[in-house]
């Protein structure tokens, strides 16, 4: 399974919660596993995923043009999030895999330690789900891959219950690879090759549960003492 962004909006699903629930409604979300991991998410990381998608969607519809500025977007955001603390480094033999989501068929595995950046995620519903819910958790993993974790969290609030979350993790110099070679292409008009290399920048990603990636989420550096 590919991911594959559903840019269509997505109807939201119960009410918005009035602003004197909205603090109780946030600290009790967090406390659910899919919260938590929602937290270790780079925010530049799901957005540049969602550039790339909107990207790729263009180059398959022939118009290469529009798929320059989103390429643009997806660099400068794949830049701020190497600068950030979300991101943490290992080889990809470390990882482990999440079964409910395998790698693409033609996935190329990275032989070397490189860092990695969680870009999104996906709800896992249960089948004992009430088909209300199920709704919900479609709803809201339309949302985190059109790159909106916070309408996801809020569409999520209506399911009531804990349920697994895997998280999605890009090779960030793969990726920002790829990215630099689909935007040349596309300012060559060469829309298959761009099509592929947007392909690849897709493919690397690897799908992991929520609790492995607790275990290696980098930790906030620590302050540098003050010079004297």
């Amino acid at each position: 399974m590919r991911i594959v962004a559903s840019l269509a909006v997505v109807a939201a699903l119960g009410s918005v919660p009035s602003l004197s629930h909205a603090a109780p409604l946030h600290a009790a979300w967090e406390k659910f596993k899919a919260g938590r991991a929602l937290n270790h998410i780079s925010d530049d990381g799901e957005r540049a995923l969602a550039d790339i998608v909107v990207a790729q969607q263009f180059v398959a519809q022939g118009k290469v043009d529009q798929a320059v500025p989103p390429l643009y977007d997806a660099q400068k955001r794949l830049e701020a999030a190497r600068k950030a603390e979300k991101r943490f480094n290992a080889a990809e033999s470390a990882l482990q895999p999440a079964p409910q989501h395998p790698v693409a068929p033609s996935h190329q595995p990275v032989t070397t330690p490189t860092d990695w950046l969680p870009v999104g995620g996906e709800f896992v519903a249960s089948d004992i789900m009430a088909p209300e819910k199920k709704a919900a958790v479609a709803s809201a993993n339309a949302q985190l891959k059109a790159g909106d974790s916070q309408a996801a969290a809020q569409t999520m609030q209506v399911v009531g219950e804990d349920i697994d979350f895997i998280v999605a993790l890009a090779p960030l110099d793969q990726m920002e690879g790829a990215v630099n070679r689909a935007t040349v292409f596309v300012e060559g008009r060469q829309p298959n090759q761009a099509a592929e290399a947007l392909q690849q920048a897709l493919d690397g990603i690897v799908f992991v549960s929520q609790d492995f990636v607790e275990t290696l989420a980098p930790t906030a550096a620590p302050s540098q003492p003050a010079k004297k």
